[in-house]
């Protein structure tokens, strides 16, 4: 009997207050990692039926959001989960720093042009949160219109889903010393330089003003219509598995089956 993976433990309660302590960034699930890579590769072979449905009917639309400190692998989760969905279908896009145009707008302008149409898929690394979380740990934003921005991403993301677009929000949840011991990992290996800045020491310094900007995050903006799931991600295998598990089964639950053909092709022949 395969062990099974209970999402619910991993959301975030619309209405209560998150704490990151209480999912552990080792946690494995239960699984050892031949398990966890053996259950990944299934749901990727799955999600690839489940994708061209999708893709098929045209009948609904699908923004995932990835969001983590530095290192927390948002780029790992595209490499490895994502790159099972064909490209036709999927689209990702990062929101750093604003342009001058993108700045003269409000702050969800350049958002809503990225999301996804009817039958596609699009992934943001770092979103339309990255304007609260900044703002916050930087002291750009007083708590009033951190709140008043929590209240309008609650609102664009309803209004999204009442249109149709399925809205799936994984926070990756690494400890401090993970972190450390990846941004070594990349300052000691001349492959990974380009990864590394040297913003990363000081925004590391920054660590506790991070957890608390993330925890009233997800408090203040997991909801019934677009829950947030805190990822353990320190074992990078168990991080994949789980996201993998909230694709397949939000795509396998929409039930889909292949459109009927626009034509009777009954009467065809091929010479």
């Amino acid at each position: 009997m395969p062990r099974k993976l209970d999402l619910d433990d991993y959301k975030v309660k619309p209405g209560f207050r998150a704490s990151l302590a209480d999912w552990k960034p080792d946690d494995d699930g239960g699984f050892t990692k031949p398990e966890g890579e053996a259950r990944l590769a299934d749901n990727l072979v799955a999600v690839d039926e489940l994708q061209m449905k999708f893709w098929a009917n045209k009948s609904r639309a699908m923004l995932v959001v990835l969001q983590g400190i530095d290192t927390a692998g948002k780029d790992g989760v595209i490499r490895r989960v994502m790159t099972a969905l064909n490209p036709q279908g999927v689209s990702v896009h990062s929101f750093k720093k604003p342009t001058d145009a993108e700045a003269a707008h409000d702050y969800l302008w350049r958002v809503h042009s990225r999301c996804p149409g009817m039958g596609e898929i699009a992934v943001f690394n770092r979103s339309h949160y990255e304007d609260v979380i900044v703002g916050r740990v930087h002291g750009f934003l007083r708590q009033k219109e951190i709140d008043r921005r929590h209240r309008q991403i609650n609102d664009f993301e309803r209004m999204l889903t009442e249109e149709g677009t399925i809205v799936l929000k994984f926070f990756l949840s690494i400890s401090n010393d993970e972190q450390l011991r990846r941004l070594h990992e990349r300052l000691e290996d001349p492959a990974k330089h380009w990864k590394f800045s040297v913003n990363d020491v000081s925004e590391r310094a920054r660590w506790p003003q991070y957890v608390d900007t993330f925890e009233d995050m997800l408090s203040g903006t997991s909801t019934d219509h677009a829950p947030w799931h805190v990822v353990p991600s320190n074992r990078k295998w168990f991080r994949n598995l789980l996201v993998s598990e909230a694709l397949c089964g939000h795509l396998d639950g929409l039930n889909l089956k292949w459109p009927e053909p626009s034509e009777d092709l009954s009467k065809v022949t091929l010479a």
